[in-house]
């Protein structure tokens, strides 16, 4: 694999930011992952760092070097995540559950496949334009995609995420076969909710993503002024062209790596013991009713 890789998170008008980013990859396959704590809860921060470390600790075990099947990964990733968000509120009687949106994109095999739950979301840019982007799990979009009213919905109320009381509703997409300076955007609401996504596209595709990231986040806090929301952002270039520029900072190669070799920028047990120790009852029964999902899918009619 060959990409370009930047991320930038900024707190915004906020006491403290309960956003989280970072990616991990092997030499074929790269899992980029973004989370955003959720206000009204305690420990936002605590949730998004938890699906964070919950997806790289996974994709460390399972990526040998590539993910023998991502949709299955990725959602049984996602519940494993939610699960542990969940140990951790019941491990110290917590009143309340830790929440946070999460949106995660794998690539390998020149195929991207992602996941999401909530308002963070994914964008990815081809020659300039939007080719796809996730729909978030919000009433307005509801209502949008019914074509009711928008008149008085809050856009930031949800109805899933990680964390809740509730099992997370959640989408996986994909795949979508790569092609040379495609462009991979992912974000938490801090920017979208500021800028629109003809302001997000177009300034992804007229710069590399090293100064696009950084743009953006300025872009929206600019927008949003003293009240604005944490802001984060982190984009991908896939194989990106010799003479961008990307040789000496932000540019990855990963041809020369042995299958046994494992980076990541996401850090781990950083927050608590617990975190370390994954609750692999969890993991396994979330992996058993994806593929039982998966299996009746395959089975219903079309």
């Amino acid at each position: 694999m060959k990409f370009s890789v930047f991320q930038l998170s900024r707190k915004g008008g906020r006491e403290k930011n309960e956003d989280r980013m970072g990616y991990c990859y092997t030499r074929e396959a790269g899992l980029f992952v973004l989370a955003d704590g959720m206000g009204g809860h305690p420990d936002g921060e605590v949730a998004a760092q938890l699906a964070l470390q919950t997806l790289s600790a996974l994709f460390q075990r399972e990526a040998k070097p590539k993910v023998p099947a991502p949709p299955t990964f990725l959602a049984s990733g996602l519940m494993a995540a939610h699960h542990q968000i969940i140990r951790y509120a019941s491990e110290r009687g917590m009143l309340d559950t830790p929440r946070t949106t999460l949106v995660a994109g794998l690539m390998q095999a020149g195929e991207l496949h992602w996941v999401h739950c909530g308002d963070s979301r994914l964008y990815v840019v081809r020659d300039g334009q939007l080719l796809t982007r996730t729909r978030d799990h919000s009433y307005i979009e509801a209502q949008a995609n019914a074509g009711a009213s928008l008149e008085g919905v809050n856009r930031n109320v949800l109805f899933t995420c990680l964390g809740s009381t509730v099992r997370p509703m959640f989408d996986v997409a994909g795949p979508v076969r790569l092609a040379e300076g495609d462009k991979l955007l992912l974000c938490s609401d801090g920017l979208w909710g500021s800028i629109d996504d003809d302001q997000i596209v177009g300034t992804l595709a007229a710069m590399p993503v090293g100064e696009a990231v950084p743009t953006l986040v300025e872009m929206a806090l600019k927008a949003a002024g003293d009240h604005s929301d944490n802001v984060t952002v982190l984009a991908i270039e896939w194989e990106t062209p010799a003479d961008t520029g990307f040789h000496s900072s932000g540019f990855t190669e990963t041809e020369a790596m042995s299958d046994e070799v494992f980076a990541s920028t996401i850090q781990s047990g950083a927050l608590d013991p617990l975190i370390d120790e994954m609750d692999e009852d969890a993991i396994e029964r979330s992996i058993a009713e994806i593929n039982e999902a998966i299996q009746r899918t395959k089975k219903s009619p079309s």
